[in-house]
């Protein structure tokens, strides 16, 4: 009992926080401090196959910005307590200030 325990802490300390940045329009060129400028989560039934509405996150008009995807501890949670029938993913929108 006690190495199935030790193999089931060592597996989830294994598990990735996944994470995706995709910089939209001059993002990475642009100089300037970044700053959260809208977030919020996705959910998804059945393992992700089918989404629970669409999440919609404002965007600068000028539409520079970068969008970041993560699969944070509260989403492993949310997906370990419903065995996968319910999962989560953690949106956010970066832009830059100027200096």
């Amino acid at each position: 009992m006690k190495k199935l325990l030790l193999l089931s802490v060592i597996i989830l300390s294994f598990t990735s926080c996944m994470m995706t940045k995709t910089p939209v329009g001059k993002y990475t060129e642009t100089p300037g401090q970044e700053y959260t400028y809208s977030k919020g989560k996705q959910f998804w039934l059945f393992w992700g196959a089918i989404p629970v509405g669409r999440t919609s996150l404002s965007t600068p008009t000028d539409g520079v910005c970068q969008v970041i995807t993560k699969y944070r501890i509260g989403d492993i949670l949310i997906s370990g307590l419903t065995g996968g029938i319910v999962t989560s993913y953690s949106i956010k929108i970066e832009a830059k200030k100027a200096q």
